[in-house]
């Protein structure tokens, strides 16, 4: 019981930060722009939506267990990209704090490995549809 309990109090927990990042795009989509534009990528506005889009697919996944390690996988190849693209090697002579923000998205990415391996245990959306 402890375990199913652990494993739906990270589903919760990843579930959040992504419908709190994704609110925090679409609170403001043009700063989010601007800091991808910053980053060096084109079409920054409409890789914000898609982002945002993104984020909000991920958290319902981790919250209804639906595709569950699928999105954890995915979540961690995201949290990866935005490391480097936002806070890489590149950042840190700028900011020292930089390299702090890059260093967790390795340890967020440590438990979405630990999700994706374990899955989404009890009162998932998904097991509950192929019974």
């Amino acid at each position: 019981m402890a375990r199913a309990i652990a494993i739906i109090a990270a589903r919760i927990i990843f579930s959040f930060i992504f419908f709190m990042a994704a609110g925090f795009k679409f609170a403001d989509i043009g700063a989010t722009s601007g800091y991808i534009a910053a980053a060096g990528f084109p079409m920054a506005t409409f890789l914000t939506w898609v982002a945002a889009f993104f984020e909000i697919a991920l958290a319902l996944a981790f919250i209804s267990g639906a595709f569950f390690r699928e999105a954890s996988l995915l979540a961690g190849i995201y949290v990866i990209f935005l490391a480097f693209a936002f806070h890489g090697p590149s950042h840190w002579r700028q900011n020292q704090a930089e390299f702090g923000f890059f260093v967790d998205h390795f340890t967020f990415l440590a438990g979405l490995l630990f999700a994706a391996v374990y899955g989404p245990e009890k009162w998932a959306l998904k097991q509950t549809l192929l019974r």
